[in-house]
């Protein structure tokens, strides 16, 4: 595998992700990648809009001659390439890419750790490689398909309205512009931590994956990402490894999945918090904190 340069980041940010960071070749785009020590890998995947920056708190609270964190940015998102066009995004192709990243990373024995999106993109890139996954944390995430009968939320429909989403997501910057007001904690995300979510999709050509990823999300049963969900939840149904959940009950967006995850799971450790969803950024101590008792057990 050839590890190719990564861009250079502005003086104010730099301080900020201090970790080894390099692009990777995955198909017909490029990954960015920052990594931080060595030991049993751990990757980390975030969901939309956000990037690897999303846990760098969650870092710092980790031994770094334990663990060897791997923060992939989703193509699309953070910087890695980002397609012009949002048919690109798919949840097939999202797990294609992050299990190429997998592939040529040659990552065993890997702690996984999701959050958002990444959750079923994550499993997505394990149903094809399930002997390389011994351990699972699932942060404010789904990892499977909606239930019958289920009614898309306020966020997901309005990604759906034609004109008005365009001009929000693409015109005006949204939602990396109020990421505040999923958490708990409006003060969480605020100034340099704000422009830092909002940094890589400065540009708006650049602002495809955002509104692509929220119509990602299933509106029907027949929503082309029902078949990759249903895989995704099969997997992680049937897996025999450790597994937590940390969730932030003051998610506007996913906060109410937890019973369904805990029924879904009824092994896996639960962590419950007044975190947002951005938890990250809330609770790094209780993510952490998780993590080691996953790769403890």
């Amino acid at each position: 595998m050839q590890r190719l340069p990564a861009p250079e980041l502005p003086a104010w940010l730099e301080p900020l992700v201090p970790f080894e960071r390099y692009r990777v070749s995955v198909g017909r785009y490029a990954m960015h990648v920052m990594e931080q020590g060595a030991g049993r890998p751990v990757l980390m995947v975030h969901g939309n809009p956000t990037w690897g920056f999303l846990y760098r708190r969650v870092v710092a609270e980790l031994d770094a001659n334990k663990f060897r964190v791997i923060l992939p940015d989703l193509i699309g998102l953070g910087f890695s390439d980002k397609p012009r066009d949002g048919e690109e995004h798919q949840l097939e192709a999202h797990g294609r890419t992050l299990g190429s990243l997998i592939e040529q990373l040659d990552l065993k024995d890997v702690l996984l750790v999701v959050q958002d999106w990444g959750g079923a993109i994550g499993l997505r890139a394990f149903v094809d490689r399930s002997q390389r996954l011994t351990g699972l944390v699932l942060l404010n995430t789904v990892v499977g398909p909606p239930r019958e009968g289920f009614r898309p939320t306020a966020f997901h429909r309005f990604a759906r309205m034609p004109v008005l989403s365009g001009v929000a997501f693409r015109g005006l910057g949204f939602p990396q512009r109020a990421l505040h007001l999923a958490q708990g904690d409006k003060s969480s995300i605020r100034g340099v931590v704000a422009r830092a979510y909002r940094y890589p999709l400065r540009r708006y050509v650049d602002r495809i994956a955002p509104l692509a990823l929220a119509r990602m999300v299933p509106d029907s049963m027949s929503h082309p990402s029902i078949p990759a969900l249903r895989r995704t939840q099969d997997l992680v149904t049937r897996l025999d490894i450790p597994m937590a959940l940390v969730w932030g009950d003051r998610d506007p967006v996913l906060g109410r999945v937890r019973g369904h995850l805990q029924r879904l799971l009824p092994k896996a450790e639960v962590t419950v918090t007044e975190a947002g969803h951005f938890l990250q950024e809330e609770v790094p101590r209780e993510i952490a904190a998780a993590i080691r008792r996953v790769a403890g057990r």
